[in-house]
Parts: C-alpha cells; sequence; structure tokens
C-alpha cells in the first residue's frame, strides 16, 4: 500500500481557503494528476484488494470465515486513490464492507485474513470478525455493523483530532443506504457547526442491501445531502482512481485549511451481492456484465498504462502472480493461526484508567 505521509504539518499550515458558503466543491488548480509511480502503486493496490477479497470469498464458501462476509469487489478505486492523500495523524473509518480500507490502510494481509476465519493472531484476536477489527497503528477504527454507524464515530474522530490540533483529518466511509438515517445528519450539524476535519465519502454502489437507491431514497443527489448545513459537496467516477486520487487531494486541502467538512459521492458499483448470502436478483445480468466490462476500476487502469508504455501484458501477469502469492500466503497463515483460547472471551472488555 501506499506510504503513509509524515504528519509534521498543522491544519493551521494549510493557508489554501475554499468559499465556506459554496454548495458544491468547486475543482482547485492546485490538485496534481498522479505520477507513472503512483499509478503503478495504485493498480497494485486496488489488485491486492481484489484478489484478497476472491479468496476471501472462497474461504468463506469452505465454512472458513463465520458470520456476514460483505465483498469490496468492484469499489477497489474508491478507497485506494482516496487513502493515497493520508498522513500519520489522519484516521480511517467505514462500515462493514471493510477488507478493502483496511489493506488500503497498510494492514498486513496476515493478520486481516486470520481475523477473517477467527484466529488468534488476527488484528481482534479472533473475537471481530469480518466487521469488527481495528488497527489503532495505521489509524483505522473499523468496520461497524450497524448502518450509519460510521458517521457519528468519524465525526467524534474530526473533533479529537480538532481538539488534540494534530492536523489530522478523519476519512468517514458509508454507503448510499446509510444516507437515509437520523444518526446521519446530527453528525453533520455537529460537524458543520464545530468545523471539524471530517471528509465524509459516500459509496455510492446503487443498491442498499438488495434495493435500488431509486427506490429508498425521495433524492439520489447524495453529495447535496449536507447542503443544509453548509456542507460543500462533489460527486465523481468512483471507477476511476487518478480521479478519486485528484478529488481526495482537493478535499483534504480543503478540510485541513479549517474549513470544515465535505462530501464526497463516489458512484461505484459492486460486482457480488450485499454479502455472501445475497443472490442479487434484484439486477440484471447485463447490467453487471456492462459494468465490469466498460468500468473497471482495474482494467481501466491497466489499458491506460499499456497504452502509455508503462507495462506490457506480460509485466501484469508478473504483478498478478505476485500478488496472488501473497494473497494464498495470507490464508495459509490464516490456517495455521491457533483459535482463541475461551479466557479470551473475558479479555478487552474492560479497562481500568485509575
Amino acid at each position: 500500500m501506499a506510504a503513509r505521509k509524515s504528519a509534521t504539518a498543522k491544519s493551521s499550515n494549510s493557508k489554501a481557503k475554499t468559499n465556506k458558503s459554496a454548495k458544491t466543491a468547486k475543482r482547485s488548480s492546485t490538485a496534481k494528476e498522479p505520477t507513472v509511480e503512483q499509478q503503478v502503486q495504485f493498480y497494485k493496490d486496488m489488485l491486492l484488494i481484489r484478489r484478497f477479497e476472491e479468496r476471501a470469498g472462497q474461504l468463506y464458501g469452505m465454512g472458513l470465515i463465520g458470520g456476514f462476509c460483505h465483498l469490496y469487489i468492484g469499489q477497489e478505486a474508491v478507497v485506494v486513490g482516496l487513502q493515497a492523500n493520508v498522513i500519520d495523524a489522519d484516521t480511517l473509518i467505514t462500515t462493514y464492507r471493510d477488507h478493502g480500507h483496511m489493506l488500503a490502510a497498510g494492514m498486513d494481509p496476515n493478520g486481516v485474513m486470520a481475523e477473517l476465519t477467527g484466529r488468534i493472531d488476527g488484528y481482534s484476536r479472533g473475537k471481530g470478525g469480518s466487521m469488527h477489527m481495528f488497527s489503532r497503528e495505521k489509524g483505522f477504527f473499523g468496520g461497524h455493523g450497524i448502518v450509519g454507524a460510521s458517521v457519528p464515530i468519524g465525526t467524534g474522530l474530526g473533533f479529537a483530532h480538532k481538539y488534540n490540533e494534530d492536523g489530522g483529518v478523519n476519512f468517514c466511509y458509508f454507503g448510499d443506504g446509510a444516507t437515509n438515517q437520523g444518526q446521519v445528519y446530527e453528525a453533520f450539524n455537529m460537524a458543520a457547526l464545530w468545523k471539524l476535519p471530517v471528509i465524509y465519502v459516500i459509496e455510492n454502489n446503487k443498491y442498499g442491501m438488495g434495493t435500488s437507491i431509486e427506490r429508498a431514497s425521495a433524492s439520489t443527489d447524495l453529495h447535496r445531502r449536507g447542503e443544509a448545513y453548509g456542507i460543500p459537496g462533489r460527486v465523481l467516477d468512483g471507477m476511476d482512481v487518478n480521479a478519486v486520487y485528484e478529488a481526495g487531494q482537493e478535499a483534504v486541502e480543503y478540510v485541513r485549511g479549517g474549513n470544515g467538512p465535505i462530501i464526497l459521492e463516489m458512484k461505484t458499483y459492486r460486482y457480488r451481492g450485499h454479502s455472501m448470502s445475497d443472490p442479487a436478483k434484484y439486477r440484471s445480468k447485463e447490467e453487471l456484465a456492462k459494468m465490469r466490462g466498460e468500468h473497471d476500476p482495474i482494467d481501466r487502469l491497466r489499458l491506460k498504462l499499456i497504452a502509455e508504455n508503462v507495462l506490457d501484458e506480460d509485466g501484469f501477469k508478473e504483478m498478478d502472480k505476485a500478488i496472488k502469492a501473497r494473497v494464498t500466503d495470507s490464508a495459509e497463515f490464516a490456517q495455521g493461526s491457533p483459535e482463541p483460547d475461551p479466557s479470551e472471551l473475558y479479555t478487552d472488555v474492560l479497562r481500568n484508567v485509575a
């Protein structure tokens, strides 16, 4: 994964200001296109997530992953493009479709896969599973199973950044299905009122569980959901990692500049069902095939890099081979890790702070 940048800069260091009364965020002339090296890294990062999720789906089918399992296949460009803009002080929080976010935050695939399979070497010692693992070291605060819960918690993390004056920003991810939750708008109001450093990322994959956004939302312009509170928003092609990266630069510049929160609506698409138990019969095969054939974020970047003579097909095949080997190693590590001792039921449930 792309390295997190140094956190030496405080939020007060950024002098660029954006019109606070704007209803939609406008492009900044300071945003830079990613370098060739960055784009190659984006490709590797997205492919790692894709191959990891495919293997997780296999392990679920084998009965090695219990409970729920929500795969991120198809949406990789969103988190990879945005997380390429983080610094050490930043934090990340998301929902239950979270494995890709963990990997993009730099968490070890071995520890993530071990947690998925409920093993002691997992990030939550085998007790969190797919939806509830954390890494303070990487600034990753979950994985939350309650729809919309990441928004008030992410807002709280934004408050902590401002209170501690650490220069950090919270990247708060949630789906289109969460945007109609009341707690989301309470959090928006607080974040705007106190000008908290939060980037709200709506991963609009068109379906909340099994219901299309058109059937669930009176207004489908989700980037405008903060207008009542003066929060600017942008809508972007979440299947284009380079566009996401550039939008992330602009959002970070705005938020670190002390202007308060911003909303980024990422138009994306999940290829699998809502969870592993969802056959996704509410959409047509033609729709899925069109999205995969014309908008796949990994294929789009691969074709771009080939056209620019950065890598050829053999180079991409070698890259894929190495990443598949890495994912295979993580699956073997997880299956070789022991299950937690029953005594683990009584650990991590109480902390004495006296």
